[in-house]
């Protein structure tokens, strides 16, 4: 297949000619319940992208209940739309895939994780895409960046018992061990406690000066201003659950996280910044994902139509320029390249370590 690299900016434009009629996405987002604030992310992100592109979108109520997928497949086709995103939920795409693959639609989560639906779809040969990281990307990030920037130091590795925290550490761990870095130092601590002194100075006995931790933010914040308190001097690094509210303990200047980057990238982000401020929409959860799914849709169709290609093969081995940066899906439908990335948290909110040191 022909490979091309085109911005969003440049779609419309590049082959308008080619569109018989204007392209027409589903987004496939929750309307109401606990998750209508993440849909409505969703529909924020996909609206700025496709208003600008001038591609006609068609919003599909997501309950995320258990059998919804084949009526929510059925409603895509109803509608015309040439694919769909969004898809927070697992459920939404159980037992629909094998219609949107009958007609030839790509799916695009932005959200769903589980390993086993990936394999599903590989295996019937499913339009299946996932832009989104999979349930093993984040502590493969974390395992290079502690290899590569913490090789020579002292390691030590905690986690909060729960089973989210646990199996992070215990990844990590085994990732670590594999290629010769033994911790001098593990254990698992006890979360929402006001203070961790003793843990503190545990780790300061063993001599680490260097920490990753699997818990939530709080606790790491505590454990930071403890050890800040007690004159420790040690650089700590967290997961994705760091990116939440910072309270009600306050996060020291310093702290690293591994975590998806909510700042607009690519050649056009500065625009897209100001239109985010413009338009009073915070860049965060889904915003910048269909943002990006929505771009990569319109170049994908614009390849289809201009080289005579199935769309869903347009999107395979295909780099695109999209807010969240360079975005290639592989042979197997995932993101060629991990998108986590390292952060560090300075004065009230977490930025991007720059790429020369990632």
């Amino acid at each position: 297949m022909k490979r091309l690299l085109l911005t969003g900016a440049m779609t419309a434009i590049a082959f308008a000619p080619a569109f018989a009629e204007p392209l027409t996405l589903a987004v496939v987002a929750p309307k109401s319940g606990l998750f209508d604030v993440l849909g409505e992310q969703v529909r924020q992100g996909a609206h700025l992208a496709a208003d600008r592109l001038s591609i006609s979108l068609v919003e599909i109520e997501e309950s995320c209940t258990e059998g919804s997928g084949p009526k929510i497949a059925e409603q895509i086709r109803a509608a015309g739309a040439k694919a769909a995103i969004g898809f927070l939920c697992s459920e939404s795409l159980v037992g629909g895939l094998p219609q949107l693959a009958e007609a030839g639609i790509p799916a695009i989560t932005l959200s769903v994780r589980w390993k086993g639906l990936m394999e599903d779809s590989a295996k019937e040969s499913w339009p299946f895409f996932r832009l989104a990281p999979d349930s093993d990307a984040e502590a493969k990030k974390l395992s290079e960046i502690i290899l590569r920037d913490w090789a020579g130091d002292a390691v030590a590795l905690l986690d909060d018992g729960t089973i989210r925290g646990r199996e992070l550490a215990d990844a990590v761990r085994a990732s670590l061990e594999e290629s010769g870095l033994k911790p001098v130092f593990t254990d698992t601590f006890r979360p929402g406690q006001e203070q961790q002194l003793t843990l503190v100075r545990r780790l300061k006995k063993t001599g680490a000066s260097r920490v990753f931790i699997g818990g939530d933010r709080n606790d790491v914040a505590v454990i930071a201003r403890d050890a800040k308190a007690d004159k420790l001097a040690l650089t700590i690094l967290g997961g994705d659950a760091m990116r939440a509210a910072n309270e009600p303990v306050p996060l020291e200047d310093g702290v690293l996280a591994v975590g998806l980057d909510e700042t607009p990238r690519g050649p056009n982000a500065e625009a897209l910044a100001a239109e985010l401020t413009e338009k009073k929409i915070s860049a965060e959860g889904y915003v910048l994902p269909a943002h990006a799914a929505v771009t990569i849709l319109a170049d994908a169709a614009g390849i289809s139509s201009a080289v005579g290609t199935a769309l869903p093969d347009a999107l395979v081995g295909t780099p695109f320029e999209t807010a969240l940066g360079p975005v290639t899906f592989g042979e197997d439908h995932e993101l060629s390249e991990n998108p986590y990335r390292l952060l560090e948290w300075k004065g009230n909110a977490f930025v991007a370590v720059p790429d020369k040191t990632q």
